[in-house]
Parts: structure tokens; C-alpha cells; sequence
């Protein structure tokens, strides 16, 4: 299994502190900056909101947003 960069765990952690992602799993990607968001979200704003809260952290360039809108 592989070992979880800084930046993904300051990822999680920006996430899991969010009030827009109570309950939800949100799987991250990082290599050398570049994150990828990947699970599932209940609207597309907060589709959205995740990809803006993790642009702002330090070390991010690029953020691939693969986060699907689950009506349900």
C-alpha cells in the first residue's frame, strides 16, 4: 500500500474539516502537486467547494476534480 503524501493528508484534513463533506468519502491522488479528487458528492456544489478548498493549500498546482454527483 502506499504511503500517503503530505499534501493528500493536508488534503483529507482540509476535507474532513469542511461543513460541505460530513459523511463523505473522498478518495485523493497526489503526485508532486498535481491532486485528483475521486468518490462521490451530494450536489455539484459540492463538487465544487472540494475542488476550491483544495487549490488553496500550499503545494497544490493542478487539481483533476473526478468527484461524481450522487442524487441519492
Amino acid at each position: 500500500m502506499q504511503e500517503m503524501t503530505a499534501i493528500a493528508s493536508n488534503v483529507h484534513q482540509a476535507l474532513s474539516t469542511s461543513p460541505h463533506f460530513p459523511g463523505r468519502h473522498v478518495e485523493v491522488e497526489d503526485s508532486e502537486g498535481r491532486v485528483v479528487l475521486k468518490g462521490r458528492v451530494g450536489s455539484y456544489f459540492h463538487k465544487q467547494m472540494a475542488q476550491e478548498t483544495v487549490r488553496r493549500l500550499d503545494g497544490v498546482h493542478e487539481v483533476e476534480n473526478q468527484l461524481e454527483v450522487d442524487w441519492r
